[in-house]
C-alpha cells in the first residue's frame, strides 16, 4: 500500500506540472526527488507534452498517465516544487503530500478568468506601443486584445483544437482592428494587429522547448518546437485571410 501510494504521489506531482506548463526535465527530476525522499532509490521517470512514464524500480511495472490539456499557471509549477522540497526534509509524510498534491489539481487556478482578460488587454496595448505604435493606437489595441483573448478561449472550450481556435481568434481580431481603423478610432492597422496577437503567441511554450532541448530531452523540445511552431502559423494563417477579405 504506501508504495502504491508514492505512485501516486509522484504521478500525480508530474501531470500537474506537465499540465500547468513545466519543463520535461523539470517534471522528471521532481518525480525521481520525491521517490527518493521516500526511499525508492532507482525511480525511473519519463515525460513527454502528453504522457508520463513512472516506475519506482528498474525491474517494477511502468505506470503510464495521459495528459490531455495543457495551459499556463507557473504558480502550481511552483506548489509543487514547494512540496518536494518539504518531502525531501521529511516534513510531508506520503499521505499528507497526495492530500496537498490534489487541493493543488483540484484548483481552478490562480486567477480569474476576468482578470486574465483584463491583462491580456493592457499587454497587447503595451506592446503596440513597444512596437513603436502611436498613443492613437494604445487605447484600439488594448480592446482588440481583449477581445481576441477572450474569442480563442471561448474557442478553445468548444473546439478543443487549440489550432484552430486561435486561427478563429487572429480572424476576428484583425477584422475588428479594420473596423476601428475604417472608423477612425486608430490610424495604423498593422500596430494594432501586431500588438493584439502578442496574448497568443507561445512564449513559455517556446522558451520550454529551448529549454528541453538544450538538456537533452530532444525528443519533448522537437514536439514543443513544432507545437509553437504550428501556433504561430494559426495566428498569421488567421491574420492573413482576414486581410485577404477586406482589401
Amino acid at each position: 500500500m504506501e508504495r502504491e501510494a508514492i505512485k501516486r504521489v509522484c504521478l500525480l506531482a508530474g501531470k500537474i506540472m506537465l499540465e500547468s506548463g513545466a519543463e520535461t526535465y523539470r517534471v522528471e527530476d521532481t518525480m525521481v526527488r520525491i521517490a527518493k525522499a521516500f526511499e525508492m532509490e532507482n525511480a525511473q521517470a519519463y515525460a513527454t507534452p502528453t504522457a508520463i512514464t513512472f516506475a519506482i524500480d528498474m525491474t517494477e511495472t511502468a505506470n503510464f498517465i495521459r495528459i490531455d490539456e495543457r495551459f499556463t499557471d507557473l504558480e502550481k509549477v511552483s506548489e509543487v516544487n514547494s512540496i518536494s522540497r518539504y518531502i525531501s526534509s521529511g516534513e510531508l509524510s506520503v499521505t499528507e503530500a497526495e492530500n496537498k498534491l490534489k487541493e493543488i489539481s483540484a484548483e481552478s487556478g490562480s486567477f480569474s478568468e476576468l482578470l486574465k482578460y483584463l491583462v491580456a488587454a493592457i499587454v497587447s496595448g503595451c506592446f503596440t506601443i513597444m512596437f513603436e505604435g502611436s498613443w492613437y493606437e494604445f487605447m484600439p489595441a488594448i480592446i482588440v486584445g481583449g477581445v481576441g483573448y477572450y474569442a480563442m478561449n471561448s474557442f478553445n472550450k468548444y473546439l478543443k483544437i487549440r489550432f484552430f481556435a486561435e486561427f478563429l481568434a487572429s480572424i476576428i481580431l484583425t477584422l475588428l482592428a479594420f473596423l476601428f481603423v475604417t472608423i477612425g478610432f486608430g490610424f495604423d492597422i498593422d500596430k494594432i494587429i501586431i500588438g493584439s496577437v502578442m496574448p497568443l503567441v507561445p512564449g513559455l511554450l517556446i522558451t520550454n522547448a529551448v529549454r528541453d532541448l538544450m538538456a537533452g530531452h530532444l525528443v519533448s523540445g522537437i514536439t514543443k518546437v513544432a507545437d509553437a511552431t504550428l501556433t504561430a502559423f494559426a495566428i498569421g494563417a488567421g491574420v492573413a485571410i482576414a486581410l485577404l477579405l477586406v482589401y
